[in-house]
């Protein structure tokens, strides 16, 4: 039977930023306009078969559509939920940040939007090169860069000078993606950018403007803390297309394997 909405309530535990159960709203997802068909007579009506495949395969496909289908839901669930949150923080620190172009403040970063996504580079200034993991999931983003900006405006924000920054983009061969270099690192702090031991993290962070007032709308929360059994820490949906791709495949996205900066030639 298909889920056509969802009720979520918070647990007694406290929330992330110290908030009780008791100052968390309920959570309700708005029900679909529609009524769903049943996923599994969805996947009856989907017909598409491969030449010598066994009845095995057939069947145990089938069933893998059905969850599929439902996984599908599940996300524009998550996804409508997520777009029905309460005003979130408003924003007023004078955050400061260095561009390619000059200094620049968190209002600026918006552009002609109303809606910004930040993304907290892990490449501070005690590193020797960037985070290996986040400048894969960069490089994918940087083809993307473009068509997101058409919706949304986008910064990448690391603790690194700016010169440095600039010099890796032309290394990489990045062009769309903009860089900006957090001054003294209080935007990095202050949305959990920086760990307990001074170190970087990753940080994903989305903003809103309305009628002049600049708003955190939702970050993602998911760490090591939410983290399951045998499973690296990371949200859902996965920021990365990397492990998309990879979690198609017989191996699976494996638990020793990461991206490198580079690979032999």
């Amino acid at each position: 039977m298909s889920i056509s909405h969802s009720r979520v309530r918070r647990s007694g535990k406290a929330a992330p930023g110290g908030l009780s159960s008791t100052t968390l709203p309920e959570v309700i997802a708005m029900p679909s306009a529609q009524p769903l068909i049943p996923a599994a007579e969805l996947a009856r009506r989907n017909g598409l078969r491969f030449a010598g495949e066994s009845d095995d395969y057939r069947r145990a496909r089938d069933a893998l559509l059905v969850e599929e289908i439902e996984l599908r839901r599940h996300i524009e669930r998550v996804a409508e939920q997520r777009r029905a949150l309460p005003p979130g923080p408003p924003v007023h620190a004078d955050y400061r940040f260095m561009s390619e172009h000059g200094p620049v403040g968190l209002a600026e970063l918006f552009g002609d939007k109303t809606s910004l996504v930040t993304y907290s580079y892990m490449f501070g200034p005690q590193r020797e090169r960037p985070c290996p993991m986040c400048t894969s999931l960069l490089s994918a983003w940087e083809g993307e860069a473009r068509d997101i900006e058409q919706r949304v405006a986008l910064a990448v924000i690391a603790r690194s000078p700016i010169e440095r920054l600039l010099a890796f983009k032309r290394e990489r061969g990045w062009r769309h993606l903009k860089l900006y270099s957090d001054l003294d690192g209080t935007f990095s702090r202050d949305f959990h950018a920086i760990g307990d031991d001074g170190g970087d993290e990753p940080a994903f962070n989305v903003f809103t403007r309305r009628d002049g007032v600049i708003r955190l709308f939702w970050a993602g929360e998911m760490g090591g803390a939410t983290a399951d059994p045998g499973q690296d820490p990371r949200g859902a949906p996965d920021l990365m297309p990397l492990w998309t791709v990879l979690d198609c495949i017989p191996e699976g996205r494996g638990t020793d394997w990461y991206p490198k900066l580079d690979y032999p030639a």
